[in-house]
């Protein structure tokens, strides 16, 4: 009995969660997200691997970043611009569009060895350098768990790598310090294999 109720207010939080982020129109957003879909894609599913694919990506977590971009706690010389005129229902009907769009899975050309390191650090992380495992926030087919944690499955290794690397080295702090503390204990082979082994993750 303990544990259904468990289940229950478990199921009722996480519904709670993302009816909070629910008001978005994707609708609107489709026509909202013009300007966006030049790197992102009509979809959502960009091709240059610099810009990350938004398609299926959580919606709350798409509003929290557009956000920390237009008040400064993210930035980046394209995207702090392209979110300074957008107000929170803008966010939110852009988000909606592509969080409802489905994601393009990615293909790795890795080597064996890379994918296996990569597979190992997103599984089970590395207890001696005390690295968590990816798949504990992001869940073990890397589709996150949202609003918090986001969407890792099929994302560009190069957008991946660019980001753990941001992290590691402070320049990226939106995150309550969760992935900067990861990020930091990592060798830039680690990152490069675990980048490599989310492309290819489906």
């Amino acid at each position: 009995m303990h544990k259904r109720v468990v289940l229950f207010l478990g199921l009722f939080v996480a519904g709670s969660m993302v009816l909070a982020h629910a008001s978005g129109n994707a609708a609107a957003g489709k026509t909202k997200s013009v300007a966006c879909q030049a790197c992102h894609g009509t979809d959502g599913n960009s091709v240059n691997p610099a810009y990350p694919k938004l398609a299926g990506q959580s919606a709350g977590y798409l509003v929290k970043q557009l956000t920390d971009f237009k008040d400064g706690k993210r930035t980046n010389p394209i995207m702090s611009g392209m979110a300074a005129s957008l107000s929170p229902q803008d966010r939110e009907d852009i988000a909606a569009y592509f969080s409802s769009q489905k994601p393009a899975p990615g293909v790795t050309k890795a080597n064996p060895e890379t994918l296996k390191l990569g597979q190992r650090l997103f599984r089970g992380g590395n207890r001696k350098f005390g690295i968590s495992a990816c798949m504990s926030c992001h869940g073990p087919a890397g589709a996150g768990i949202p609003p918090r944690f986001p969407r890792l499955a099929g994302q560009h290794a190069a957008y991946v790598e660019a980001q753990l690397l941001a992290f590691k080295n402070g320049q990226r702090t939106n995150d309550d310090h969760i992935m900067q503390s990861i990020a930091f204990r990592m060798s830039v082979a680690q990152i490069d294999a675990v980048a490599q082994y989310i492309q290819g993750l489906h």
